[in-house]
């Protein structure tokens, strides 16, 4: 090559030398770009202003920087990654030099092209600080994290910085290919702070929004408000994003193959790429110097960073630069510690950070350097908001077995999870079905309501399922629940209409023995018309007894019939089979919503109430509000009592009003049987009760109601109640109720009413059966007196008709009750409970309305097996059970028959006595045919001819401690002997004479003793009044 000169000579060049100028060209270019990630790091070397002469690179870096911290990680578009090098720890501190001259630096590198600027290198005894340039040494380049961002081209990128122009300028041919420079003048860039300075000096000031960086590293926060804190950042990964200029992106270095070697020895403190904002702004270069502050004490905030800008730190490093490193890794543990347990703040003594620094850290150590060391060294006793992670650590290294406890409780969780979606899922089922169940059978009653005056005359099925629907708790305390729900088994006697056969579900397994037992008793129909035995007819064609099969499935259940049958597919299946093509509808006992739902699977109608509509109004609470509605004379009382001071009130109040009431019940209200009633004499026992009457008699009785003496009494009575209660009320059921308190807390949770006995001597409780049909019509069905084998406020059996009420009057009070039941959604069979008695005072009869139960009744059953036997017709109108005669005439038909002109005898000549709740332990010693054959010999049994006698209703035969029994005859009185009899015989031949077993037969022959000895005291008093009457019955 040739180079012409000025003077226009040609002189020869080797290329050798244009190559070295390219080299050296480069060179300069990579030490620039060098010098200037030196100065973004805090690294300077000072380089003579006049001949630009480069300090060697070997030379200690004049920047005291914490020895092996994690190098910065920069972005750069198309250039290999760099590392920057780290000054040692015991690198020599770098001469302190003007605050002028130090901002003049600043100035020159951010525009070097400024004259005013350049201005400051003419002096030759001025120096300008510049980056350290490094040779490339081969080392490990840090792990890096790829930015995200449009503009990211390369792994590393450089933040935003402002025009910054080079010392040396660079030659056109110096600038490589593609019109780009390394620098360009026109672009803003955005110089970050160095994380450590030795001394304050006037920086500008940048705002920068603060990322959280990678583990381990710590973030400095550059605040314009507030530029004295450095923050230790919280344990999350950083993320690296890409920076460029509001007027220009960052352009490309040249490629260079140098990096800067990384030290490889342990950081003490690791400084995290810092993400600026796109765009800053510059403070005026005229800004004044920073003024040095006191010295101040290090702080630690709740972010767990030390303020590495704080005044103090900056202070604290001036006087302690030599030891500074061991300050700096002294207050790395101390970090970690609090970062650890998340103090909230913590400030550090600066006097004794120094020599205890000189130590190896320790708790007690770090814990002496502290202000507030009380407040401290409570923090680390338990896990804080960031500590939680370090705690579960510490307990998982030190508690044995803890990942295997880990995944067990996880397993628990996961399956008490899975069970309870489940559970959830499972009762969102069974309500849909509840709510289907409970839609059919509303529209299958009105399609039988519809359609009953057909399905009532023609062709049918009843399907008789006599369940005891109860609350849970209530079948608990039912002995032998199974039997208690089998006492009916007079529902077959429904066969008496031709046009009906009848399915009865039992809730035992019958023996063949008992089956062919009810076979026969059934199938006396035809003799009992006829008059002779041999015409008995075998109908089992017209009834069936199906047992479901999961009678025994749930033994500990105490589950209704009902559900029972639901839960027994194969009996489904053989009902549906029967019930093909047929018209059928279902009688239950007490409703359960199992019974909508066998209902609904057998897809026939059932006849009887809503189950919320039963359980709501067979309360002793629903029953008052029926009676009330009806308009019925009931007994005084208050309902709904849920509470002891609502008790002691309301009957404080009701002994006051009615003081000639001797005795006062208490009727829990979901109870059945008297199980839960407990009564009281309470005036008996009343110690004010005579100084109320005399009071009572001084005031008269229009001043007594408005007199203070009243109110008195009232507080007289409240005071002795509570005692008086707990010493004399006396439970039912002493088995299950021992005590008042006992017996209170069971009437207090399930609520119920107080109620007053007749103040009588004579009273009577009187049973009527009623229907309420699909079409509203309500018809009478039986009615009968009760019996009262185990007490007088329990019944034992029945007086068939009822003897004790004007029919009439009887017949205008049950109907009036309902229709109160048919108003409130009431369907089906149902019974009401009344007393009746004479009034002391007035010697007039009076009735009262008691009870309600809606549910075919065990009085009811025993009358269809009554009416079968007869082949009669019980008028409950009239009380007069009407029957063909037998082969003889009767004794009040002759006695009718010799006294034509005298009118007829109010009362029928047909009755029977029936029970179903005899019991005796000694039963279970013989076999049914063996008491049968017994009973014959000694004269108990049935005489078809005469339509008279005795018949048993035998329950089950694997026990056989319970039976019932009805006995058939013209009067009452002999009726009642007769069924006294027949108790003691079979008492005399089942009993030993030293076992007389547990029974009540005595207590039912004691009960027709007292009955029969009123009806002889009725006798004598019809003989004073109507002796003609009297002669009569003589007869």
């Amino acid at each position: 090559m040739e180079k012409t000169n000025l003077k226009g000579n040609a002189e020869a060049i080797d290329i050798s030398d244009l190559r070295k100028a390219t080299e050296r060209t480069e060179l300069g270019l990579r030490k620039h770009a060098e010098n200037y990630f030196n100065v973004t790091n805090g690294q300077e070397l000072t380089l003579s202003s006049a001949g630009n002469k480069e300090v060697n690179s070997k030379e200690p870096p004049k920047w005291d920087l914490p020895f092996g911290a994690c190098q910065e990680q920069l972005v750069l578009p198309p250039v290999e990654p760099l590392t920057v090098q780290r000054c040692s720890r015991s690198a020599p501190r770098v001469c302190q030099g003007s605050q002028q001259q130090v901002e003049m630096d600043f100035k020159i590198m951010l525009d070097p092209e400024n004259v005013d600027n350049k201005a400051g290198l003419e002096h030759p005894n001025d120096e300008t600080r510049l980056p350290l340039i490094a040779k490339k040494k081969s080392a490990p380049v840090c792990s890096q994290k790829t930015g995200k961002g449009p503009t990211a081209t390369s792994p590393w990128a450089l933040p935003a910085f402002h025009s910054l122009g080079s010392p040396l300028p660079l030659a056109e041919e110096d600038t490589p290919k593609g019109g780009q420079r390394f620098i360009l003048p026109a672009a803003q860039r955005a110089l970050p702070a160095p994380p450590a300075v030795p001394r304050a000096a006037p920086f500008p000031e940048f705002p920068r929004q603060h990322k959280k960086s990678a583990v381990g590293e710590i973030s400095s926060r550059m605040d314009p408000e507030n530029t004295d804190t450095t923050t230790f950042p919280k344990p999350k990964e950083a993320s690296y994003g890409t920076y460029s200029s509001s007027k220009g992106s960052i352009a490309p270095l040249p490629a260079s193959n140098s990096v800067v070697s990384t030290r490889k020895s342990k950081a003490e403190w690791r400084y995290p790429a810092q993400q600026l904002e796109s765009e800053v702004h510059i403070p005026p270069q005229t800004q004044p110097p920073q003024t040095a502050q006191p010295c101040q004490d290090p702080c630690l905030d709740c972010d767990n960073a030390v303020h590495q800008k704080a005044p103090g730190v900056l202070a604290l490093q001036h006087p302690h630069h030599s030891p500074w490193g061991t300050i700096v890794g002294f207050l790395e543990p101390t970090e970690n510690l609090l970062k650890d347990h998340s103090a909230p703040l913590a400030t550090t003594n600066s006097q004794k950070l120094a020599p205890m620094a000189k130590e190896h850290p320790t708790k007690s150590g770090i814990l002496s350097v502290m202000k507030s060391h009380s407040a401290v060294a409570k923090i680390p006793n338990g896990a804080g908001r960031e500590g939680s992670a370090g705690a579960a650590a510490g307990i998982q290294s030190t508690v044995p077995g803890w990942g295997w406890q880990q995944q067990r409780a996880a397993g628990v969780i996961s399956a008490a999870w899975r069970s309870w979606s489940h559970l959830a899922r499972l009762r969102s089922a069974l309500g849909a079905a509840r709510r289907s169940h409970l839609e059919n059978f509303h529209s299958r009653a009105e399609h039988l309501a519809a359609n009953w005056n057909r399905i009532r005359t023609s062709r049918r099925t009843i399907i008789h399922i006599p369940s005891l629907g109860y609350s849970q708790h209530i079948r608990e305390h039912i002995p032998d629940l199974a039997l208690q729900q089998n006492l009916q088994m007079g529902r077959l006697c429904d066969i008496l209409d031709a046009n009906v056969d009848v399915i009865y579900i039992c809730p035992l397994a019958l023996s063949e023995e008992l089956l062919q037992y009810y076979n026969k008793l059934l199938g006396l129909q035809a003799a009992v018309r006829s008059g002779n035995p041999e015409d008995m007819t075998d109908l089992q064609d017209r009834f069936k007894i199906l047992t479901p099969e999961a009678i025994n499935s749930f033994p500990e259940h105490h589950l209704c019939l009902a559900t029972v049958l639901k839960y027994s597919p194969r009996t489904l299946q053989r009902l549906q089979a029967l019930l093909q093509g047929r018209d059928a509808y279902v009688v239950g006992g007490v409703p359960h919503l199992d019974d909508l739902a066998v209902a609904d699977q057998l897809q026939v109608p059932l006849l009887g109430s809503e189950p919320a509509v039963a359980q709501l109004y067979s309360t002793k609470s629903g029953s008052k509000r029926i009676f009330a509605s009806a308009g019925v004379p009931t007994p005084p009382g208050e309902q709904d009592i849920h509470s002891r001071e609502q008790l002691l009130r309301a009957l404080s109040q009701l002994i006051l009003d009615n003081l000639e009431v001797q005795r006062w019940l208490f009727k829990v209200d979901d109870e059945r049987g008297g199980d839960g009633t407990a009564f009281c004499d309470v005036v008996s026992h009343l110690e004010c009760h005579p100084w109320i009457q005399r009071a009572r008699q001084g005031h008269g009785p229009e001043g007594w109601s408005e007199s203070q003496a009243r109110e008195l009494a009232l507080v007289k009575i409240s005071q002795e109640l509570p005692g008086l209660l707990a010493q004399h009320v006396q439970p039912v059921n002493e088995k299950r109720f021992p005590t008042w308190e006992k017996f209170l807390q069971t009437f207090l949770t399930q609520g119920g009413v107080i109620e007053a006995f007749p103040a009588s001597g004579s009273v009577t409780n009187v049973t009527v059966d009623l229907l309420i049909e699909p079409t509203g019509e309500v018809t009478l069905l039986s009615s009968g007196d009760q019996l009262h084998a185990e007490g007088p406020l329990r019944s034992s059996g029945t007086t068939i008709p009822q003897r004790s009420v004007d029919p009439e009057v009887l017949k205008a009070l049950s109907l009036k009750i309902g229709e109160a039941c048919k108003s409130k959604g009431v369907l089906g069979y149902f019974s009401v409970d009344f007393v009746a008695f004479t009034h002391p005072q007035t010697g007039e009869q009076q009735v009262w309305a008691t009870d309600l139960d809606l549910c075919y009744s065990d009085q009811l059953a025993l009358s269809q097996l009554l009416v079968y036997l007869t082949d009669g017709n019980l008028d409950c109108g009239s009380s007069i059970l009407q029957a063909p005669l037998g082969a003889k005439e009767s004794k009040s038909q002759r006695v009718q028959q010799h006294q034509r002109t005298k009118p007829p005898a109010p009362s029928s000549p047909w009755c029977a006595v029936a029970s179903s709740q005899l019991r005796h332990s000694s039963l279970s010693g013989i076999s049914y045919n063996l008491l049968l054959h017994i009973c014959k010999a000694r004269g108990i049994g049935f005489d078809l001819q005469e339509k008279q006698g005795t018949v048993f209703v035998l329950y089950e035969d694997q026990k056989r401690h319970s039976l019932g029994m009805i006995t058939i005859g013209e009067d009452l009185q002999g009726v009642l002997l007769t069924f006294a009899r027949n108790l003691f015989i079979i008492h005399q031949e089942i009993s030993a004479p030293n076992m007389q077993g547990e029974t009540n037969f005595k207590m039912a022959i004691r009960d027709i003793e007292a009955i029969l000895g009123a009806a002889a005291g009725n006798k004598l008093r019809l003989e004073e009044e109507q002796p003609w009457e009297a002669d009569a019955l003589k007869e």
